[in-house]
């Protein structure tokens, strides 16, 4: 089949048979059934799911060392939020066979109506989050401030991080996070690189 998100309908108006034939054909000799797209994130590249591979690893292989490895990790990132228009479960689903894999779609097209949310989480759930005003950018200024705002959060919501020191930052390495300005806030902080780009914030 072509186009898996034909219906029956569709199918009956384009060939002529039956509507009670097509779902026959489709049920009992093609052996198939509708299911609802797997919703992703993202739509990874090759050369993507590669990289997130090769860093899966690296965090196993560091749990080898140290089992508590994840309970200090703090994950950063920007984010727009969007007002969306959906799709229904029923318009993206598609016909499979039993061997077929389950379709996936990625986010839907964004509306006009947005706003930027930045959010720090750990293994125990949020962290520190905040909106950015209408107009401002998310450049190495408005990141050292929210750096700060974080390194209080942590010593107000995960105090046995903070005590010991050994929790880590991890963000992407967008523009606005690996600036000089950064880095330099970084280490005159006494925050020290780690592996996989993780960042140890000493209290």
């Amino acid at each position: 089949m072509f186009d898996r998100r034909r219906t029956i309908d569709d199918l009956e108006a384009l060939t002529g048979v039956s509507w009670s034939s097509c779902q026959r054909i489709l049920k009992e000799e093609l052996h198939m059934k509708r299911v609802a797209a797997k919703f992703v994130p993202h739509l990874l590249s090759e050369d993507q799911r590669a990289n997130r591979l090769d860093v899966c690893r690296g965090m196993k292989d560091q749990l080898k060392t140290d089992s508590d490895f994840l309970s200090k990790i703090i994950t950063g990132d920007e984010s727009c939020c969007y007002g969306y228009d959906p799709e229904t479960k029923q318009q993206s689903s598609q016909w499979k066979s039993a061997s077929s894999p389950r379709p996936k779609k990625a986010r839907q097209v964004q509306s006009n109506v947005k706003t930027m949310l930045i959010c720090f989480f750990g293994i125990k759930g949020l962290v520190h989050f905040e909106f950015v005003s209408q107009g401002e950018t998310v450049n190495q200024r408005f990141y050292l401030e929210v750096l700060k705002r974080l390194h209080d959060a942590v010593r107000r919501k995960r105090p046995e991080l903070w005590r010991s020191g050994e929790w880590l930052l991890h963000h992407d390495n967008a523009p606005a996070h690996t600036a000089l300005n950064v880095r330099q806030f970084l280490t005159k902080n006494g925050m020290t690189t780690a592996s996989l780009v993780y960042y140890r914030l000493a209290a």
